[in-house]
């Protein structure tokens, strides 16, 4: 990370969000009885994101099928397009198609690094807090008529994280993270 902030590597965090076209509450009490309008549906947006540790660029593949190995590929090829002079670390989770060959060999061919976070550890990747946001500002209390109205309001959300949310995302994505101390030096 300090190599990222003297601008001599560029470190990019990488997750999946899949968000589901259905009823997201944020929270409702009332003495009578009201009815929210809620979609119907189990269609899901996969959006598979990269996001610049330093310069808070979010880089995305999107798609309603499913994220795979050929998805990671794609946004591989997309973040070495960037032409970055600097060399390229990506900071991923344990997914299963995150881990294969195809992606290990496309990374290597393209000179990305690729730096796989310990298991259940979620603190540590910058764009959970991303995808909490997004959540927040798109889907809970949120009703849409229409999956593409859905789809459309996310890709907005994400498109302006350099203009509209910046401000409220600055505090959010800081690189200050949660780590524990050994045991023993606790005295557990």
């Amino acid at each position: 990370m300090e190599e990222a902030q003297a601008g001599k590597r560029a470190v990019f965090f990488v997750d999946a969000a899949h968000f589901v076209f259905g009823a997201f509450l944020s929270a409702l009490w009332c003495f009578t009885r009201v009815w929210v309008k809620a979609p119907c549906g189990r269609q899901r947006f996969n959006v598979l994101g990269a996001i610049n540790a330093v310069t808070k660029e979010v880089i995305t593949i999107t798609n309603t099928d499913y994220i795979n190995s050929t998805s990671v590929c794609a946004l591989l090829n997309r973040i070495k397009a960037l032409g970055l002079p600097v060399p390229i670390t990506l900071v991923l989770d344990n997914a299963r198609y995150q881990h294969c060959e195809l992606v290990k060999n496309l990374a290597a061919t393209l000179e990305i690094e690729l730096l796989f976070l310990p298991p259940y550890s979620p603190n540590l990747n910058l764009i959970e807090r991303l995808w909490k946001f997004v959540k927040k500002q798109c889907l809970y209390g949120k009703y849409y008529s229409s999956f593409d109205a859905f789809t459309s309001s996310i890709q907005t959300c994400l498109s302006q994280t350099q203009t509209t949310h910046f401000t409220a995302l600055q505090s959010l994505l800081t690189l200050n993270f949660q780590t524990f101390e050994t045991c023993k030096e606790q005295r557990c």
